[in-house]
Parts: C-alpha cells; sequence; structure tokens
C-alpha cells in the first residue's frame, strides 16, 4: 500500500517525542555529587557519637540520613541510565530502574521504621542514659550540613523529578535534626531522658511517611496507573470534543519512569476531517495541556473503521459539543 493510498483511508500512526523524558540532562552533577560526600561523611560520624552517647535519636537520624544518600545516588544513576539511548530488546532503555530502586529504598525505610519503633517504645518504657551534650551539638551540626546540602542540590536543575525528590528528602531531614537538637537540649539541660526516644519516634514517623510514598508512587508507575493529576476520563472527553473528533477510544496513559507520561489512542474523525490536521492539534493538546509529548495517536475516518476495533479496550470518548481551541497554532481540520 502506497503512503498516498493510506492517507486516502485516514490512518496515520504517528509518535510525538518531546524532552519530558524524566532526568534533565543538564541537572549538575557534581553539585549533587559534594552534596552526597558530605551527607555521608556526616552520616558516618553520627552513627560513631551515638553510639559512643548511647542515643538513638542520633543513630536514627543518621538512618534518615542514609536514605537521602540513597536519593542523591539514585538521581546521578539514573542521570547516567537516561544518557544512555535504548537498544535491543529494551525499547525505553533502562528508565525503570530508577522505580526498582526507589522500592527498595522505600521498603528500607519501612523495614527501619519498624525497628526505630521497637527500640523507641522500648526506651521510652526503660529509658538508658544518653549524654545532652553530645545529642544537641552534633544535631545542631546536622542541621548545618542538611542546609549546605539543600543549598547545593537547589542549584542543581529542579526540574528534574529525580533531583526534587532527593532534595526534599534533605529538606525533610532537616525537621529530624530539630526534633534531635530539643530532645538533647532537654536531656542537657532539663535530665528528661525520655526525650531522647521521643525524638527517635518523630524521626521514625517522618520515615514511614517517605517510606510509604515511594512505595506507593513506585507501584503505580509499575502497575502503569495514570499519571498522578491526570483523569483519563477527563483527558479522553477533552480530545473526543475537538473539532472534527468523532470518538476516542482504546486510550491508555502511563508512565514509563518518574516525569515520562506516554499516552496512546484510537481516534475517529469524521468523514471530511483530515487525519493529519487533526492529529496535530490533539498532539498540541496534550503537550499544552497535560504535558504529555511522548504519543501514538492512530486516527481514522468512521467509515475507515466498520470492521476495526470491536473491542474498544475501555470506555468509549464520544463527541458531544465542541471545545474552542487554546492555542492559535493548532490546526483545524480540513473541509
Amino acid at each position: 500500500m502506497t503512503a498516498e493510498h493510506e492517507r486516502g483511508h485516514g490512518h496515520e500512526r504517528e509518535h510525538g517525542h518531546g524532552h519530558g523524558h524524566g532526568i534533565s540532562a543538564s541537572a549538575d552533577r557534581r553539585l549533587l555529587g559534594g552534596a552526597l560526600a558530605l551527607i555521608l561523611g556526616y552520616m558516618s560520624v553520627e552513627v560513631v557519637i551515638g553510639f559512643v552517647a548511647g542515643s538513638l535519636a542520633l543513630i536514627t537520624d543518621a538512618a534518615h540520613m542514609m536514605t537521602d544518600a540513597f536519593a542523591i545516588a539514585l538521581a546521578l544513576v539514573a542521570m547516567r541510565i537516561a544518557a544512555r539511548p535504548p537498544k535491543g530488546g529494551y525499547t525505553y532503555g533502562l528508565r525503570r530502574s530508577e522505580i526498582l530502586s526507589a522500592q527498595l529504598n522505600g521498603l528500607t525505610l519501612i523495614l527501619l521504621t519498624v525497628y526505630f519503633v521497637y527500640e523507641g517504645v522500648h526506651r521510652l518504657i526503660d529509658p538508658p542514659e544518653v549524654d545532652g551534650r553530645f545529642v544537641f551539638f552534633t544535631a545542631l551540626a546536622g542541621v548545618v550540613v542538611n542546609v549546605i546540602a539543600t543549598w547545593l542540590i537547589s542549584k542543581a536543575n529542579r526540574s528534574s523529578l529525580n533531583v526534587e525528590g532527593a532534595f526534599q528528602h534533605i529538606l525533610n531531614d532537616l525537621f529530624a535534626f530539630i526534633a534531635t537538637a530539643i530532645a538533647g537540649l532537654l536531656v542537657w539541660t532539663a535530665g528528661f531522658a525520655r526525650a531522647d526516644a521521643i525524638a527517635s519516634l518523630v524521626v521514625a514517623a517522618l520515615m514511614l511517611k517517605a517510606g510509604y510514598g515511594l512505595l506507593r508512587d513506585a507501584g503505580r508507575v509499575l502497575m502503569e496507573a495514570a499519571p498522578a493529576g491526570i483523569d483519563p476520563a477527563e483527558l479522553g472527553a477533552r480530545l473526543a470534543r475537538r473539532p472534527c473528533v468523532e470518538e476516542v477510544h482504546d486510550l491508555h496513559v502511563w508512565e514509563v519512569s518518574s516525569g515520562y507520561p506516554a499516552l496512546s489512542a484510537h481516534v475517529l474523525v469524521d468523514g471530511e476531517g483530515d487525519c493529519h490536521a487533526v492529529r496535530r492539534d490533539l498532539q498540541e493538546v496534550l503537550r499544552a495541556w497535560y504535558g504529555i509529548t511522548h504519543t501514538t495517536l492512530e486516527v481514522d475516518h468512521v467509515a475507515a473503521t466498520a470492521v476495526h476495533c470491536d473491542d474498544a479496550h475501555g470506555p468509549r470518548h464520544v463527541s458531544d459539543s465542541p471545545e474552542p481551541h487554546r492555542h492559535a497554532g493548532s490546526a483545524p481540520c480540513d473541509h
């Protein structure tokens, strides 16, 4: 079948590619590497001081810093992976290694939370001797280290979701160190030994929240759920309201990896519509409204689909009232 004959039947498969594919190539590896080195160095010191001072809060903080280090290392690895072109059977490359790592990170957080809750409750019942001065000054130093690390990552390209995730991890860790510093001050000045256990439980709660979020978000990607913030029903209805569109079905929208949404759909246009113009218009709508630039749209005239797609593989979105063009540059159907 010639290209002209195929156009005469109004059938077209087209892929739209954009730059929204996960990790930004311009994210600064040097800044992230500096933050990683700073956190790993301080984490090692904090573990030693935590054991010397007998402080569970400091050891818990160190475990939380370990998750920060994982988040930054994950961002660095994902940058390397994103630079590799897809090849062989991995047509999307190795982007989902980020998601598998996120699940491992989340599971580690949950397991650490269980341990520290157990230890924290035990220390609430029978508080051990804790050197409050060590805890207080070490936690204050941790606040300074986290502020510097946060500043370093804030200078990198935070349009990358991986970089932004690492940034939020470290920002969250500041609250943990503040809680630990307050606990150390209470132990030192008021002799309230249980403050250390209470601070460790606060940090454990933060770890639980972060771990649950990682497992939830990674699970959505692996199950190929729609990206957060995108309602497939609303999206399909919007596409069906575009000029010349009669119906949209077989609509799938998912994430290959964080920040890399993709979409495929079968679109039926009226008998006089231009399939090429409709496809370009729909791609512009998907880009402008939803940030989806990797699309596979199969566009057909209604008359050409008499024996095609008996099973719509999901809801059919049928045109009701045309939606005005949001962008002057989007092409209407040619009659």
